[in-house]
């Protein structure tokens, strides 16, 4: 029905929203930020588990991130697994937290992570342009079957294109801000 394509629609392009902003916490900038290390994953007690089910992390200061593992038997491993992670940062451990100094970003590494926030951004309008293309094509054929008449197809379809422009701007908006936080560091 229209309510149904309308509210799928939109309930779709609000998880983009979700998905682009989730990955732009693990942008880099030139702050300490525990969305930097808290998906990577550990393999620890025989499975890949995510570090933030493993440890507390914290900023103390603006560029230390400070991880303390609730089983301090697991500090090897959640040491080896943010090496691997290829993040550049150097963890150091005393034997109960693990300690990394995020250093400041130099200007290529800065013009990378922009770069980086442009494509996800770019992911997440595509996302959206194709959930309108999902609705449209739901709006074209109940209007076929005759559940909805012609003109609730239009006015579907402009409310479709309505919601599309909405979300578009918001992960522009997501983007023009962490990009600023990345530039600024």
């Amino acid at each position: 029905s229209y309510e149904e394509i309308l509210s799928d629609a939109e309930e779709r392009m609000d998880k983009a929203i979700a998905v682009l902003s989730h990955n732009l916490t693990g942008i880099r900038t030139g702050r300490a930020n525990p969305g930097l290390v808290e998906s990577v994953r550990v393999e620890v007690y025989g499975s890949a588990t995510p570090l933030k089910q493993l440890a507390s992390i914290g900023t103390p200061e603006p560029q230390q991130i400070v991880i303390r593992p609730y089983d301090v038997s697991t500090i090897k491993e959640i040491e080896k697994a943010i090496v691997a992670g290829d993040l550049g940062l150097n963890p150091q451990n005393d034997g109960r937290i693990i300690r990394l100094n995020v250093p400041p970003l130099s200007t290529e590494v800065r013009k990378k992570m922009v770069a980086r926030i442009k494509e996800l951004t770019e992911d997440a309008k595509i996302s959206i342009r194709n959930i309108r293309r999902d609705a449209n094509k739901a709006a074209d054929t109940a209007e076929k079957d005759k559940t909805m008449s012609e003109d609730d197809r239009d006015k579907l379809k402009d409310e479709v294109q309505e919601l599309t422009k909405k979300f578009e701007a918001q992960a522009s908006e997501l983007a023009k801000g962490r990009e600023s936080e990345v530039m600024e560091g």
